[in-house]
């Protein structure tokens, strides 16, 4: 399968790269680098993350990475990132829902 990142999950990485960068250019890098090998994992195997309990639809998935949840669409011939948001944001409240922007 291919995988194939979303405008907003590469904002989301480079996001996070930016916080982090403000303590350490170091760790921002190599944590951007261990998603980025999370992610990559994927081709292998899509179906290794969990459903997402907040989407309802068995195809739209996550991993959880460290503090990080990485939500992705399993489709037919590829794997759509969709978000990096971190494990304490309240999706309840986010407008559009990940899942529903692609």
């Amino acid at each position: 399968m291919k995988i194939e990142w979303t405008e907003p999950a590469r904002l989301d990485l480079k996001s996070i790269r930016d916080y982090i960068r403000r303590d350490s250019e170091y760790y921002a890098n190599r944590l951007v680098e261990r998603i980025i090998e999370a992610v990559e994992s994927l081709e292998k195997f899509p179906e290794v993350g969990r459903s997402v309990p907040e989407a309802e639809e068995e195809n739209i998935r996550e991993l959880l990475f460290y503090n990080y949840r990485i939500m992705y669409r399993v489709e037919t011939e590829r794997i759509l990132i969709l978000t990096i948001i971190h494990g304490a944001r309240d999706l309840s409240q986010k407008k559009p829902k990940p899942w529903d922007v692609v």
